[in-house]
């Protein structure tokens, strides 16, 4: 594993291009099975999760080849409906392929996903809705730990989600596209990653209505043909991004940012300080005097305020001339990194697994910290920026699940911050503040 050393008290200048969205990335690479032929992504992250992604259809007896970041994929032949246990623990998003192998061959063996450590985060609601649609499931394996499902045909039907699960949207999707009849889904997820997956389909030939809706329609066609679709740049990114300027201070032009995707940040970014301006893809945002504190901070579904967001938005408040709360409604596990901000300064209490109150310091102090999920470790990078001396962030391997190469772009702005080797003793000139 690598880690990743921080100098900080640099303020941010200059631009940086926003890359492609991870979240629309995994279940695009996951529906392309459904076709029987090439699929060209264009916009497509050079990340650790999509290379997780591939490796899952080379295991499916697929290809997938890059040409700099458009990624063509050849699902024409599929030689096993089988997933390695060893792929899905990698990466959460593999059981995607849940949907997508169904929808294609009626069959599919998978284990229980794995992923980041931020909750339980169950695929209930992708079994109990795919059951519905005359699918047959059967639990086999060490503790039961693999699924296999078969039917002999995908029968459309009435599914009701008790909460808008991005992954059982998605899944649902995948199998009804192929499917016969009409799958309704009713309190679907509206997250642009959702969104961009309807796009991509009914580009390929699926027929979906209510896209971006809590009410999505698939009516079942018989195939898919070739497409060559673009991605749509990623949001969190960009959040993360626009976070980095809060804590540290600067003036930085983000270009080929989603527009229409980040309304939420930008709105909190807007009260705890930051002047933010959009012209087309472009934004140019300031922040050059210490963050506001805000009252209550809640992570919702969208178009609320994102989960992927909570943990950058900590580092920002932690900074704020004031106290505020966060109270995390998605995932029961996502407060892991108070302790790591604890250990640089901040004074955060967890007073329950969903309920943090962050009290502002007047600076952080460069240390040793560890990166528990992605999005903590892109959070500890940009408390970093802001800490006075030097921080090197451990265990970074799971930073490089979404982000393509954060050291690179923030030193595009400015940022003294690289890549080092896991063993501290590598890491020239690291002096605990």
């Amino acid at each position: 594993m690598s880690s990743i050393k921080v100098i900080g008290g640099s303020k941010l200048k200059g631009e940086t291009i926003i890359q492609g969205s991870k979240n629309a990335a995994l279940p695009i690479i996951a529906a392309t099975v459904l076709n029987q032929g090439v699929t060209i992504l264009r916009n497509c992250p050079r990340i650790l999760d999509v290379f997780h992604m591939i490796d899952v259809l080379k295991e499916l007896g697929c290809t997938a080849n890059w040409e700099g970041n458009t990624l063509i994929v050849d699902t024409t032949y599929i030689s096993s409906t089988k997933v390695s246990e060893n792929s899905v623990q990698k990466m959460r998003s593999s059981i995607l392929f849940l949907g997508a192998l169904l929808g294609r061959t009626q069959e599919v063996s998978i284990a229980y996903p794995g992923g980041c450590s931020i909750g339980k985060r169950p695929i209930d609601y992708h079994l109990e809705s795919i059951k519905s649609m005359n699918v047959s499931q059967e639990f086999c394996g060490e503790n039961n730990s693999i699924i296999h499902c078969y039917t002999d045909k995908i029968k459309g039907n009435d599914i009701f989600l008790r909460f808008p699960s991005v992954g059982a949207t998605q899944n649902v999707i995948l199998t009804a596209v192929l499917g016969e009849g009409i799958t309704r889904i009713f309190n679907a997820a509206r997250e642009p990653e959702v969104l961009d997956l309807c796009n991509f389909l009914s580009l390929a030939g699926a027929r979906i209505r209510g896209k971006g809706t809590a009410f999505i329609e698939i009516e079942g066609v018989k195939a898919l043909h070739d497409v060559e679709y673009k991605l749509s740049s990623d949001r969190i990114v960009t959040g993360t991004y626009m976070a980095a300027v809060a804590v540290a201070g600067g003036d930085v032009v983000l270009r080929n940012i989603p527009v229409n995707h980040i309304e939420s940040v930008s709105n909190v970014l807007k009260r705890i300080g930051c002047k933010i301006r959009v012209t087309d893809d472009v934004m140019k945002i300031s922040c050059n005097k210490r963050p506001l504190p805000y009252d209550i901070l809640k992570t919702q579904p969208y178009p609320g305020f994102p989960t992927d967001m909570q943990s950058q938005l900590m580092t920002v408040l932690s900074l704020a001339d004031g106290a505020s709360t966060i109270i995390e409604e998605i995932f029961e596990s996502r407060f892991q990194n108070a302790k790591e901000l604890n250990k640089m300064g901040a004074n955060i209490t967890v007073e329950n697994e969903n309920k943090a109150v962050i009290r502002g310091v007047n600076s952080l102090q460069g240390g040793l910290v560890r990166a528990y999920d992605l999005r903590a470790g892109a959070a500890l990078v940009i408390a970093g920026l802001a800490a006075l001396g030097t921080t090197v962030i451990r265990d970074v391997t799971c930073v490089e699940r979404g982000y393509e190469d954060i050291c690179r772009d923030l030193r595009s702005l400015g940022a003294s911050i690289n890549y080092c080797s896991d063993n501290i003793l590598a890491c020239a000139s690291y002096p605990m503040a």
